[in-house]
């Protein structure tokens, strides 16, 4: 979740030898609710790694492995499909997705996911949050996102939001305001850092 900002796939080979590592918490600050949501991610060369708590359902952890395809000149990619281990309220196996498309100053990220449970097949569920942020300057962006889950319920099936966001140096803070103009709207802070 959240904006993704990637390392240049253009960098020194001895900057892809090493591993990088790019952790980030999501505070959700509903109306009578408030959690957090935080996800770790490794990558080394075409490993990709990575860890959710809270994502698929509350008191839920997830594992990730995956493959990293990157590359392009004026529209630069990185798509990463993936496979994860979900443990806790819910259980099961998600095949995933993750990509970014990258034009100029603008930036489409996408992650999704199937999970398919193991207990039972009535709570197999498709996830996914998709963003489209501008950067006037490298340094901040704007943009909008939606996402479906089941984390939390709300009158609508898909969540929409309006998203700011700065960085500094490796640390990076954005802010999503959901369901604006509906009943239940609600504020999301995102943030992360990469090293």
């Amino acid at each position: 979740m959240g904006v993704c900002t990637l390392t240049n796939a253009q960098e020194s080979s001895t900057a892809e030898k090493s591993w990088t590592f790019d952790p980030e918490v999501n505070f959700y600050f509903m109306q009578d609710d408030f959690f957090m949501l935080p996800i770790i991610k490794a990558d080394k060369n075409k490993l990709h790694l990575e860890a959710r708590y809270n994502y698929e359902d509350r008191e839920t952890f997830s594992a990730w492995a995956g493959y990293n395809f990157m590359g392009g000149n004026k529209v630069e990619y990185t798509i990463t499909p993936m496979v994860g281990a979900v443990m806790g309220l819910s259980n099961g196996i998600a095949p995933g997705l993750e990509f970014t498309l990258t034009y100029k100053n603008f930036e489409l990220y996408t992650e999704a996911e199937y999970l398919f449970d193991t207990e039972t097949g009535d709570n197999n569920f498709y996830y996914q949050w998709s963003e489209i942020t501008w950067s006037p300057k490298d340094w901040w962006w704007v943009g909008i996102t939606g996402q479906r889950t089941r984390l939390y319920q709300t009158d609508l099936a898909i969540q929409r939001a309006l998203l700011i966001g700065g960085g500094y140096k490796n640390l990076e803070l954005t802010g999503y305001v959901y369901n604006l103009g509906f009943d239940d709207p609600f504020v999301q802070i995102s943030l992360s850092a990469s090293f």
